[in-house]
């Protein structure tokens, strides 16, 4: 698996873990946003886990890859229920939120063939 298509792979999660790395306060308030406890060490575990899950596919540094993919797979289903729970929301927002989380349900599909071919790699 070619490194661009690993980095390509990866942009949304290590951009948005660049920017969480400079403004750590808006992660904290999106974290307090969404009502979940310990704000502040979960925005930086967040932002610790888009940036090392990253790193990892991209480097597959100790043919570790495969367990950033599944990292950054399985923090992907959670945003699902925790911030884009199209069911909860009236519409026109409810339709929106579903088609955010079908999204997500691609970039997962596609974290999961990286980990496949990372671990075989």
């Amino acid at each position: 698996m070619s490194i661009f298509f690993r980095i390509l792979l990866t942009v949304l999660f290590w951009s948005a873990g660049l920017f969480g790395l400079f403004n750590v306060g808006a992660v904290v308030d999106e974290v307090r946003a969404l009502g979940l406890p310990l704000e502040r060490l979960v925005a930086v575990a967040t932002i610790a886990l888009q940036l090392g899950g990253s790193l990892l596919v991209i480097t597959n540094f100790a043919n570790a890859g495969w367990l950033g993919a599944m990292a950054l797979a399985l923090f992907t289903l959670l945003t699902i229920p925790f911030g884009h729970a199209f069911w909860t929301f009236p519409e026109p927002r409810r339709t929106a939120e579903l088609h955010i989380a079908l999204e997500h349900l691609t970039v997962v599909g596609g974290l999961l063939m990286a980990a496949y071919y990372l671990r075989r790699a």
